[in-house]
Order: structure tokens, then sequence, then C-alpha cells
């Protein structure tokens, strides 16, 4: 393990490399109705764009993590933002939606390099209860850029026009490049870098029954995140017709909800057990998603029953997050970048489709959101006991 930062300085490079993603994913929400007229598409179309990012960003999170492994961490930090700033400049001055659109597809390209990383390099510095208090410390990080997003959004595009949130991002990932170049230092020494073929070391993670249900839990908990967060903007904003700071606000209130889950999870897991934390997280994402369901059944849309079930949710989601995090790459000392790549590939990739999906379903109530955030509740909650039927187990190296 390399520990070559203290907490808190890792905390930060980690923070802001990841910070570009997510407030890309969520900073034009407040927009939508604006970009929807000069596009001359509807608003509901709109939660393509975030199908559109997300897809590339989980798929890319495939390749940039086996070669983690092998060349080590930096060089694919680098990259990977060198291909996002240039996405952003597409995006900033495309005026064709389908230009727009491939903009953001390449951002998703480029910042997938920061999903894998998130999760990767801590492994590299800490094991154990250490490592699942880092990802909780860094997953309560990580929130206050989709808190601050799309306030900021909203603002700047009352101010200046939505372009000019798009601006920002430019901006802010060129300055986060020149940190990274000046003081990102490498975790993953020589000696310890793989040489397997791609294709074991995928096998070899995803041999290991623990780390599917694990993952089955991740990409269904964060499904029901993304398609809420594609869906709460048309819903406040297109169907009850809110205005765009209003909406912002709105947009932001389940986030302090994650906030104090990810503050419960290491606390839960280090005086009951981590088990304890996994079957809270649960209960709660799962009541969350009734109280979004329940009143779209009956064709209602409110803004209390929409945001009150998504910070239920999103409180479930933090605990879950950097428990199972933890627990699926816990036994992956050797392969810490191909196992990252598969928890952040498939959770984006699974949380794209679920957005699409949900795009082509008519928004005429809170329904088709709630349903899907309740039925990835399920998921997660089959996932989980597929974990808890199986006896731990711990990495063994592969022969080179």
């Amino acid at each position: 393990m390399q520990k070559s930062y203290s907490l808190a300085t890792f905390s930060f490079l980690i923070v802001i490399l990841v910070a570009v993603g997510q407030m890309s994913q969520t900073m034009y929400v407040p927009s939508i109705g604006y970009m929807a007229s000069e596009f001359k598409v509807s608003p509901a179309s709109l939660q393509a764009v975030m199908a559109v990012y997300l897809i590339p960003y989980g798929l890319s999170q495939f390749f940039y993590g086996p070669i983690s492994d092998r060349v080590g961490r930096r060089v694919v930090i680098l990259s990977g933002l060198a291909l996002y700033i240039a996405g952003t400049l597409v995006a900033l001055f495309a005026h064709e939606y389908a230009l727009f659109l491939a903009g953001c597809f390449v951002q998703g390209l480029g910042i997938g390099a920061a999903g894998v990383m998130c999760r990767t390099v801590p492994r590299d510095c800490y094991s154990g209860d250490e490592l699942h208090r880092t990802n909780s410390i860094i997953s309560m990080c990580m929130m206050f850029s989709p808190l601050l997003a799309p306030v900021l959004g909203g603002y700047l595009t009352e101010a200046f026009g939505w372009r000019s949130s798009y601006l920002f991002l430019a901006l802010f990932s060129i300055a986060v490049m020149i940190i990274m170049v000046t003081s990102m230092k490498e975790t993953l020494p020589l000696e310890v870098r793989r040489k397997d073929a791609v294709w074991k070391s995928y096998r070899h993670v995803l041999s290991e029954h623990r780390f599917q249900g694990y993952l089955i839990c991740l990409v269904a908990t964060f499904a029901g995140v993304a398609v809420f967060e594609a869906a709460a903007g048309v819903l406040l904003g297109g169907k009850l017709k809110l205005p765009a700071t209003t909406v912002s606000i709105l947009f932001i209130l389940p986030i302090p909800g994650y906030l104090a889950g990810a503050a419960l999870s290491s606390v839960i897991a280090k005086h009951w057990s981590e088990k304890k934390s996994l079957d809270v997280g649960l209960v709660s994402i799962v009541l969350g998603a009734a109280i979004v369901l329940i009143p779209g059944l009956m064709g209602l849309t409110t803004a209390l029953t929409l945001i009150g079930g998504a910070v239920l949710y999103f409180l479930g989601a933090g605990i879950l997050f950097p428990a199972a995090t933890t627990g699926a790459l816990s036994p992956f000392p050797y392969h810490a970048g191909t196992a990252g790549a598969l928890l952040g590939g498939m959770q984006n990739l699974g949380a794209g489709l679920a957005t699409m999906v949900a795009s082509f379903i008519p928004a005429d109530s809170q329904m088709p959101v709630g349903l899907i955030m309740f039925l990835m509740a399920l998921l997660a909650v089959y996932g989980l006991r597929k974990v808890h039927s199986i006896p731990p187990s711990s990495e063994m190296p592969l022969a080179v």
C-alpha cells in the first residue's frame, strides 16, 4: 500500500478529479427548458443528454481500469482529462443538437478515467476499516459537487445563458488538469503492475461470487439515483412549471441525505457490522422508492413526495456505496484497477441504460421514475442476498 499523501491531500485530489464528471452530470439540469428551446427539441428529450454522457462514461472504464494496472494511474488520469476538455469545448460551441450530444459523448468517454481512479487509487493506499473510512470521507466530499452544480448552473443560466455552464466546466477541468500535472503522484509501483491478459484479469475478478453480488447492488442503486437526476428536472420544470432557480434548489435537497448516509456508513460498520450498514441502506432505498412510486400510481406528481422519497433513497445510497465498494474491492490488491473498472463501468452503463429507457416513457407523472427506482431497489436487495450467502475470500495473484 502506497501512502504517498496525507488523508486531507489525498481526498482533495480525488474529490476535484471526480467533481469534474459529477458536475457535468447535473449542472445542465436547471437549463433544460432553455436548451430545449434553442435546439428546438422537447424538454423530455433532454433526458438523452445524461444517457449519452453516462454510457461512454461507463464503457470507457472497462478500458481505463486494466490499462491502469499495467501503466500506472497517473498517465490514465491525465489522458482522460485531456479528452474530457476536448469534448466540453465541442459542447460549448455546438449549435446543432446532434453535435452537442457528440460533445457530451466525448466528455463521458474522457472522464471515465476519473470514475475508475476514484475507486482504484484508494485501494492502492488503504485496506480494511481504513479503506471503508476513506471511501466514506471521499463519498461525502464528492457529493458537494452535485450539491453545488445545479445551483451554480441555475444562476449562471439566468445571468449569462446556458452555455456559461459549459464554459465553467471547461475552465474548471483545465484547472484540475494543471493541479494533477503538478501534484498527482503515482500510487502503483512498477513492481506490482500486472502483465496478465486483460480477459484473464476480468475473468479472475468476475469469478468471485461476492464481487458479483456487490456489483449488482451498486449498479442497481446508482441506476435509481441517475433516473431520479434525469427525470427530476423534467418533472419539476416541465410538468410542474417551476422556475430554474426553484428547480435547482429542489434538485439538491436529496444530496444532504446522501452525505448523512455516507457519514453513517463507516460508523454503523464500526459499531455493529458491515452487514448491518448494508441492511440499513437497503431498507432506506426501498422505502424511498416506494414514496416516489405510490403517488405516481395514482397519476400524481408532487414536489413533496418526489423530493421526500429521493431524500430517503439518497440516504440509503450514501450508506450502501462506501460499504459495498469496500466489500467489492477488498479481495483484489493485485487487480484493483480491473475491479474498479467493473464497478464504475457497470454502474454508469447501467445508469445510462436506465435513463435512456426512462427518456422513452412519457413524463406525465412521477410513476415511471418511481417504478424504475423501486425495481432497482429490489435488484439491490437481490445482489446483497447473494453476497450474504457466500463466505468471504481473498485474492491470490495470478501467475504472470
